[in-house]
């Protein structure tokens, strides 16, 4: 497919820092995105309806389209008729549950009331068509600290033009507003943010890497659905279209399976995503996904693999030989791998520990994938690409279509790619590293000239290497990049240096008033003589 170039965006970040900047006090950071995300989705939910209605009525006077008349009566049953809503993924919104509804009485005393009532219309609106949206917008606004003016200067901010579709129908306003705030809220919230947010540059990456053009995709921690909203930004930017993709997650936390829901439903997208701990609690143990782009939750430990069948599918043999409760990183392996299809490949982003580790339960099963061909390529990451974690992290890539037999890609068996990007991206801040563009498209193009037919591939010194799995065993299976295009790689300990010196200051400190305090107890004792 043909890439299109994608369109510039019009700027609004100001505009949605001021609305963050309206909760400050009355709510804790990390709860920010509780009362701004849905307030937005009402916002764009709302606005469609409205956008939809008025083409209805525009319609009523072209004496060209099928929708001409002048009848009344027979405008307001059209209006009012579900299905031509429906149709374009609408939905009739009652007047209180619409945003000008909100904007229109935010002045109110009982501005706080009268959200948390459109919330429940419009709660009950979507789920009368789309069960699986039922308690997406919870009532939070009048058991809240917030005051009415704050609400009220809430609503008038996000009433910007900046952020309206209807304004601007070409920019993906309100899918850009939400992953704005799901990015801010990452930085607020700090480690925990990490159960929902994984950086756009590495969503992009895990993404280009695979190309799902079309079929089943599924990730079995998708917190926000970041991952989804990628593959439909890269299906749309190559001339795809959404109707040949399915989408499936799992999450654990209910409140991030709020957000997905929000997030896919902003985007049109038909999807099937439930709840539970994909560890223990498989809720697809029929699925076979053709693409799987995944960002699971690094070195779980105490996960409890006790409780697993003995005949778990997912296992790649027993219990007690395959599984630890020390780390899940492997576990979740075995479950990417038993959910893809006979000709499925996954994006995994894991701990680098991954790469190495020889703790039994972990280093059986990644011997298990090596001998097994299961192994397509490794990408070892910079670090600082996360704004929620300092562990450093690598990509593996796996998959079930290396016998090249479906005449795109050539046969890589008893081959795997080693790429080393420890020197790339761009310092945005002093903590924070991002891929640029052209390091997207560097590592992308190095895999696919290595993986498809026709391509011409050359190794890299200190960049990328195809190594014979003969070479891999004899490096004790360990995956580390640098082992390989020749720059070895140093072991980390996984802490950055930022926190390196704030704990041996601290010990430091410590020590130093432990010094003077012995000092003191030395000198009184010698008062006593």
């Amino acid at each position: 497919m043909t890439k299109k170039t994608t369109k510039a965006d019009i700027n609004f970040e100001q505009e949605l820092w001021k609305a963050a900047n309206e909760l400050r006090g009355a709510v804790a950071e990390n709860q920010y995105k509780d009362y701004i995300l849905p307030l937005i989705f009402l916002k764009h939910i709302s606005e469609r309806y409205e956008m939809r209605r008025d083409t209805l009525k525009q319609l009523f006077k072209e004496k060209k389209s099928e929708y001409y008349t002048l009848d009344t009566e027979e405008q307001n049953y059209i209006l009012e008729d579900p299905d031509e809503y429906l149709s374009k993924n609408v939905y009739i919104i009652p007047e209180k549950a619409t945003f000008q509804f909100l904007q229109d009485n935010a002045e109110q005393d009982n501005i706080k009331v009268l959200v948390d009532e459109a919330f429940d219309i419009l709660d009950e609106t979507l789920a009368a068509n789309r069960p699986d949206l039922k308690g997406i917008l919870p009532r939070i606004f009048v058991k809240s600290q917030l005051t009415a003016k704050q609400v009220a200067g809430l609503i008038n901010l996000l009433s910007n033009p900046k952020l309206s579709e209807k304004e601007n129908p070409d920019s993906d306003i309100l899918g850009r507003v939400y992953e704005y705030y799901i990015g801010k809220f990452a930085i607020a919230e700090g480690s925990g943010a990490g159960q929902f947010f994984t950086p756009g540059s590495i969503v992009r990456l895990l993404v280009e890497m695979i190309e799902p053009y079309e079929g089943k995709i599924f990730d079995a921690a998708c917190g926000s659905g970041g991952m989804f909203v990628q593959s439909l930004k890269f299906l749309q930017a190559h001339g795809g279209d959404k109707k040949n993709i399915s989408i499936y997650g799992q999450e654990r936390y209910d409140g991030t399976l709020r957000l997905c829901k929000m997030n896919l439903a902003l985007r049109d997208l038909s999807f099937d995503v439930r709840l539970g701990d994909s560890l223990l609690q498989d809720k697809f143990p029929d699925l076979k996904a053709d693409f799987i782009i995944v960002n699971p939750p690094f070195n779980v430990s105490q996960w409890h693999p006790e409780d697993l069948p003995e005949n778990d599918p997912r296992l790649f043999g027993p219990k007690e030989e395959f599984a630890t409760d020390s780390n899940a990183n492997y576990m979740w392996m075995q479950t990417f791998w038993n959910h893809l299809s006979d000709t499925g490949t996954a994006s995994v982003v894991m701990a680098n520990g991954a790469m190495t580790s020889n703790n039994k339960g972990e280093k059986n099963v990644r011997q298990h994938m090596v001998d097994h061909n299961m192994v397509d390529c490794i990408v070892r990451l910079p670090d600082k690409l996360f704004l929620t974690t300092g562990i450093p992290a690598c990509i593996f890539i796996l998959s079930k279509n290396r016998d090249g037999k479906d005449g795109k890609h050539r046969n890589r068996e008893n081959e795997i790619l080693f790429i080393d990007t420890s020197k790339m991206g761009t310092m945005e801040s002093r903590k924070l590293r991002v891929f640029t563009d052209e390091d997207i498209d560097k590592v992308t193009e190095t895999y696919h000239n290595w993986r498809n037919v026709g391509s011409t591939y050359e190794n890299t010194d200190g960049f990328a290497y195809s190594a014979k799995l003969e070479e891999v065993q004899k490096q004790d299976y360990k995956l580390t990049p640098g082992i390989y295009v020749g720059t070895e790689a140093i072991e980390d300990d996984g802490i950055p240096f930022e926190e390196k010196m704030e704990t041996l200051q601290a010990q430091l400190k410590k020590q130093f008033a432990e010094g003077d305090r012995l000092q003191e107890e030395i000198l009184k004792n010698f008062t006593k003589f």
